[in-house]
């Protein structure tokens, strides 16, 4: 995996110099800073720990402030490990964008879905509910229906499509293209939708 992290902005859409007008989401990747340096020697794999976005000092205990005292770093938010990455870069160095990803890239965005709130089994499933059929009852327009058997086998079977939460969930959107880059300002400007709600943490990948 050979990536950044970066805070979703939000939507857009440009004109590319063929004339096509795309939708693009806007990731805000301003310089990740090398956190822990793994090697061969000492780990048994060569990777980076990159991390990235401030945080309070007090919201850091004192095992996280312990660790980003190595670096010379203050607390950051968001660690995550790349283990594919192609510029040699020391301790408490940064990591540009421009450094990883260049415009037309194939990339993998990691994100936490927007939550939901509890939901029923027509918006979380897609169930068409029972409409009219409803034999002179009244309020199942939008009921799951029956949820088991009888006497066989007697219980509801796990995994059953149900009412619950939706969304908060970890997602991973294949195969999006860097459309645009904005190195004076740190942006990524990415055709697609990527998972999260504005101001949201995520890991752009690059193949």
């Amino acid at each position: 995996m050979n990536g950044l992290i970066g805070t979703k902005i939000g939507m857009t859409s440009i004109f590319t110099t063929t004339g096509e007008y795309i939708a693009c989401t806007v990731v805000e990747a301003s310089p990740n800073i090398v956190t822990q340096v793994k090697t061969e020697d000492s780990d048994g794999y060569s990777s980076l720990q990159l991390s990235y976005g401030s945080v309070k000092e007090k919201s850091a205990n004192n095992a996280r402030k312990g660790h980003f005292a190595k670096a010379n770093s203050a607390p950051l938010k968001k660690s995550a490990e790349f283990n594919n990455i192609k510029v040699n870069k020391n301790l408490g160095e940064s990591i540009s964008i421009t450094e990883i990803f260049k415009e037309g890239d194939t990339v993998h965005a990691m994100g936490v879905s927007k939550g939901k709130g509890f939901q029923g089994v027509v918006k979380r499933h897609g169930f068409g509910g029972v409409q009219n059929a409803t034999h002179g009852q009244h309020n199942r327009q939008r009921a799951p229906g029956s949820i088991g058997a009888s006497s066989y086998p007697s219980k509801v079977v796990k995994g059953l499509r149900m009412a619950g939460q939706k969304g908060c969930e970890n997602i991973k959107v294949r195969n999006l293209k860097i459309a645009r880059i904005l190195e004076d300002k740190n942006l990524l400007l990415i055709k697609g939708a990527i998972p999260g709600h504005k101001g949201s943490l995520v890991i752009i990948e690059k193949q």
